[in-house]
């Protein structure tokens, strides 16, 4: 028997591009319980039925993040440079930022970033890219949207902790993506933001969706009820 998602072949016998989509499959969960509430996200014991047997799995439960890919119209991409301690580097990002305000769109916590991280403002706002982060141990996901129509934000804003001597930097799109290919770039964030971004401007940027767009994989829309 032909599997179905291999039936849909292109002339040279190659399953077409529409068929290679992940797949949702929420397994049965018949206990679950926070056994780590943290300050910033908290790790989740669940037990769930999946292929005959009973699995028991921790998880870091995460609110869910976006960044932000501020492209001006010189092609270039505003890029942040902050400590991160669990890694001990100082390390290039795009401006990002966690989903924990209740109730906030996305898109507005995307804005709300781009202004308190680099005091900059944008009109043009689409989705670039999304991921998981680490879908073996993390619920974590990550919407990029590409910020354009760029200005300074009327307000700044006091950055403190680890945010308190970001550094700025306006960095052509292809000396970042020569960084990224050159391993000299580390953050996923910015390494899929910067490839997602040059992909779709070789493609007149024909990939990008509204801002507004549904985005089923964030862990808000799961019911964690047994």
């Amino acid at each position: 028997m032909v599997d179905a998602a291999v039936s849909a072949d292109n002339s040279d016998g190659q399953a077409s591009p529409a068929s290679l989509t992940d797949e949702f499959a929420f397994a049965p969960v018949t206990d679950t319980e926070i056994v780590f509430e943290g300050k910033v996200w908290d790790v989740r014991r669940d037990t769930f039925d999946y292929a005959g047997s009973g699995i028991v799995r921790e998880y870091l439960d995460h609110t869910g993040a976006v960044a932000i890919l501020a492209l001006d119209e010189q092609d270039r991409v505003l890029l942040i440079k902050q400590y991160r301690h669990p890694v001990r580097v100082r390390e290039w990002e795009l401006p990002a930022g966690l989903l924990d305000e209740h109730g906030e769109h996305p898109l507005i916590g995307a804005q709300r970033e781009l202004a308190e991280e680099a005091d900059v403002t944008a009109t043009d706002w689409t989705v670039l890219s999304e991921f998981y982060t680490s879908p073996g141990g993390s619920n974590e996901v990550i919407r990029i949207y590409l910020a354009r129509g760029l200005a300074a934000a009327t307000e700044t804003f006091e950055r403190t902790e680890e945010e308190a001597d970001i550094e700025i930097r306006w960095v052509p799109l292809d000396e970042c993506v020569d960084a990224v290919l050159d391993r000299r770039l580390q953050n996923p964030s910015l390494v899929i933001g910067v490839l997602a971004a040059h992909a779709s401007r070789a493609r007149g940027w024909s990939s990008l969706t509204p801002a507004d767009a549904p985005w089923p994989r964030h862990p808000i829309n799961w019911d964690h009820s047994v």
